[in-house]
C-alpha cells in the first residue's frame, strides 16, 4: 500500500516523511538495560501518539525486567483476536499484566533471548502489533467471504476508526478532531491531495474524505459530527493486503491519524517561520529606506549661529 502525498514549497517538491513504527524510548531504555555490565533498578513510563503509555521497571530482585502497554481501547481490541496474535509473537514472554496496564512482557536479565537485538525490536514495536492484529482480523474476514459486522475502535476521546470486511473490499474510516481552525484548512489540502493521488498511481487505494457529517457507512454508530471534525475513509482491496505487501500495510493504515496531524503541525511551523523571515526582510528594507536627517545652519539677528535639526 501506498500512502502517496508530497508537499509543495515554492518550486521544489518534497515527499512526506513516514513516522516511526516502534517506540524509541522504549528501545533505547531495553538496549541500555540488556547490554548493561550491572544491573540497576529502572522505572521509566513513556507516552507514546494516541494516549498509550509505556511503563518499563524492574522487579524487586532486578533479575526481570517489565515493558507494560495501556491502551484506551485495548477491551474492544480483545473482540478481534488481539490476545492470540500477541501470544503468537511473544510467547512466553507474556505475563500477567501489571495493575493500570493491559499488557506486560517480562524479560529474564539472566537469560536473555539468543538474539537481543530482534527482542527488543519486537518489544519496541508492542503497540504497532496490537493495532495491527485487530486490522489483520478485518482483512482476515474479508478473505473469509466478508461480513456485515462493523467493528468500532474508540482509540481516542473524540476520534474513532471504524472497519468493515465486504466481500471485496475493507473500509476503513477515520474521524479526526481538528482542535483549530488552521488545521481545517490545511488538513483539507493534505486529504485532497489523497483523493487525487489515483490520478498518477493507479494502484493506489481510493480515499475519500467528508467534513462535518459521516459518511453513509456510519449510519446508525455514534459517529460524532460537528464543525471541526473530519471523516477519511480508505477503500482497501485485496491487492492493498495481498501476502507480499500485508504487514507494510498493518504498519501504515492505523498510524494515519498521527501521519496527518504530525504533518498539519509541521507545515504550520513551516509557514510561521516564513513569515517570520518576511517580516524581518521587510524591516530591514523598510530601515534602509529611513531617510538621514538633515541639518541646516541658521542665524540669529544678532548674528550668531544655530544648527535645527
Amino acid at each position: 500500500i501506498a500512502l502517496p502525498v508530497t508537499l509543495s514549497i515554492s518550486t521544489q517538491t518534497a515527499t512526506m516523511i513516514l513516522l516511526e513504527f516502534h517506540n524509541r524510548i522504549v528501545e533505547e531504555t531495553l538496549k541500555n538495560r540488556f547490554n548493561a555490565a550491572k544491573q540497576e533498578s529502572v522505572d521509566v513510563t513513556v507516552a507514546d501518539f494516541d494516549g498509550v503509555l509505556f511503563h518499563i521497571g524492574s522487579s524487586e530482585d532486578k533479575t526481570k525486567l517489565r515493558v507494560s502497554v495501556s491502551i484506551k481501547c485495548f477491551h474492544e481490541l480483545k473482540e478481534m483476536g488481539v490476545e492470540e496474535k500477541l501470544k503468537s509473537i511473544y510467547g512466553g514472554l507474556i505475563a500477567t499484566p501489571e495493575s493500570g496496564y493491559d499488557v506486560t512482557l517480562e524479560y529474564s536479565l539472566d537469560a536473555l533471548p539468543a538474539d537481543k537485538e530482534a527482542a527488543i525490536k519486537e518489544a519496541s514495536l508492542l503497540k504497532r502489533h496490537i493495532f495491527a492484529a485487530a486490522f489483520d482480523h478485518v482483512f482476515k474476514a474479508q478473505e473469509a467471504g466478508g461480513s456485515d459486522k462493523k467493528f468500532v475502535i474508540h482509540y481516542r476521546d473524540d476520534e474513532t476508526i471504524y472497519l468493515q470486511a465486504h466481500k471485496d473490499r475493507v473500509t476503513c474510516i477515520f474521524s479526526t478532531l481538528f482542535k483549530d481552525n488552521d488545521d481545517i484548512i490545511i488538513g483539507k489540502v493534505f486529504l485532497q491531495e489523497f483523493v487525487d493521488a489515483r490520478r498518477n498511481q493507479q494502484q493506489a487505494p481510493q480515499v475519500l474524505y467528508y467534513y462535518k457529517e459521516p459518511p453513509s457507512e456510519l449510519e446508525g454508530t455514534d459517529a460524532k459530527t460537528g464543525d471541526n471534525i473530519g471523516f477519511v475513509t480508505f477503500v482497501l482491496f485485496p491487492r492493498h493486503f495481498r501476502k507480499e505487501v500485508r504487514e507494510t500495510s498493518l504498519s501504515l493504515v492505523p498510524t494515519f491519524r498521527d501521519y496527518l496531524h504530525y504533518h498539519i503541525k509541521c507545515a504550520k511551523a513551516y509557514l510561521h517561520s516564513r513569515m517570520r523571515a518576511r517580516v524581518t526582510l521587510l524591516l530591514k528594507i523598510l530601515n534602509r529606506a529611513r531617510p538621514e536627517a538633515i541639518t541646516t545652519e541658521k542665524k540669529t539677528a544678532s548674528g550668531r549661529t544655530f544648527v535645527r535639526k
